[in-house]
């Protein structure tokens, strides 16, 4: 089992390095192509709009065809859009469509992957695997975001793309070479690929997936903002020469990986669905009032985003772990690929929200702008723990 984990854990992280080019880099694209912040809102929703197009169709395909194929043939998707975006990306459209096929690449390959660790791993193991599979999806997005910053930095921005091309190609060899075949799935589901009813009428499953997309939401619109908001906050504050924002965006987002497994660990020992009410809950409310924090003094500004870190990725891989737990066995690939869908369309929709916030209560320049923006996604991730106890019990 730790050998297979380990295996998905690093083609995930080597294929997530395109997942964050783009957000980590508004400033500069807002900059160079005069676009909005709705429209660099929209941009990077893109990607996810990508995402929920394919993923019933590929996720679902995983109950009948082997996901390796599937995982595989993603990947190489992702790295020609990567490679795209690095080549013939010069504005808002151009940049729509190579983010969008981005994120049909993404569809393929991280709700695949933990299909493929959950045919070959049963019971509590499966459980603590995919828990540690999920807490990498953050550690594929920060390093996204840091390799981003750091290449752009150096270079420019199309060879961060390019790098991040080079990640997909690494990814395939990874999963091509270390992982064997298996085969189409012995017990197939009758009926239509795309045939979602009986998920949708397993209420232990639907709580943990309706509550994955509030998190989702949240967690997405925190992601693309976060390197934009430091960037006003050190500015604000005249910090802006000795901290790099890229650098302490990483930071932040790789708290979010212990988080995850540690907050799976919690859901086990002391009941799943109380666990992860109450970090989700925790992490709305402080949500409401974090965009304020950029008034602070910079330690005690980086100290709250530290804290919020954590409580915003603790309850991902619970819901995740739950929502597979919860599935019928036959129907596992249609219940992640629901999950994972309502769960990304609530990711397009974040960001863009938030950005939109941004701009009509002020702007980036703005203390109250970004208190708002925050408030939006805390306000809706107050709905995943009433989601958890009126549909999951």
């Amino acid at each position: 089992m730790i050998a297979l984990t380990a295996l998905l854990c690093a083609a995930q992280v080597l294929g997530m390095l395109s997942t964050a080019t783009f957000p980590a880099l508004i400033p500069e694209f807002v900059d160079a192509w005069g676009l909005s912040n709705s429209a660099a809102g929209f941009v990077s929703g893109a990607y996810f709009a990508g995402y929920i197009a394919a993923v019933p169709v590929l996720v679902s395909l995983t109950d009948r065809e082997d996901a390796r194929l599937i995982y595989l043939g993603s990947q190489c998707l992702g790295g020609l859009a990567a490679l795209g975006f690095a080549l013939f990306a010069t504005g808002f459209w151009t940049a729509v469509v190579f983010r969008v096929l981005g994120g049909v690449g993404l569809a393929g390959t991280y709700m695949v992957g933990a299909r493929i660790l959950s045919d070959r791993v049963e019971g509590t193991r499966q459980s603590r695997a995919i828990a540690w599979y999920t807490a990498h999806f953050g550690i594929g997005t920060s390093l996204s975001v840091l390799v981003a910053g750091e290449v752009a930095g150096m270079l420019d921005w199309q060879w961060a793309y390019g790098v991040s091309a080079a990640g997909h190609l690494a990814a395939v060899a990874l999963v091509a070479f270390g992982l064997r075949p298996m085969g189409r799935p012995e017990e197939r589901p009758e009926g239509a690929v795309l045939d979602l009813r009986p998920v949708l009428k397993n209420r232990p499953a639907m709580a943990y997936v309706l509550a994955y997309s509030a998190h989702v939401w949240e967690l997405f619109a925190f992601r693309t903002w976060l390197v934009a908001f430091l960037t006003f906050a050190l500015v604000t504050q005249g910090a802006g020469n000795g901290l790099n924002p890229t650098r302490v965006a990483t930071v932040i987002l790789l708290l979010g990986t212990p988080a995850s497994i540690l907050g799976n660990e919690a859901a086990v020992a002391f009941g799943r669905r109380r666990a992860v009410a109450i970090v989700m809950a925790v992490s709305a409310a402080m949500a409401l009032g974090l965009g304020f924090t950029a008034a602070w003094p910079v330690g005690w500004m980086l100290a709250a985003f530290a804290i919020y870190g954590v409580t915003v990725m603790a309850d991902s891989g619970a819901l995740t772990a739950g929502a597979v737990a919860a599935s019928d066995p036959e129907r596992r690939g249609a219940t992640m690929a629901l999950h994972t869908l309502l769960g990304f369309a609530a990711g397009t929709l974040g960001p863009l929200t938030a950005g939109a916030v941004l701009d009509f209560s002020g702007g980036e320049s703005s203390l109250l702008a970004w208190g708002l923006c925050f408030a939006s996604m805390g306000i809706v991730a107050f709905l995943g723990p009433v989601v958890l106890a009126r549909v999951g019990r």
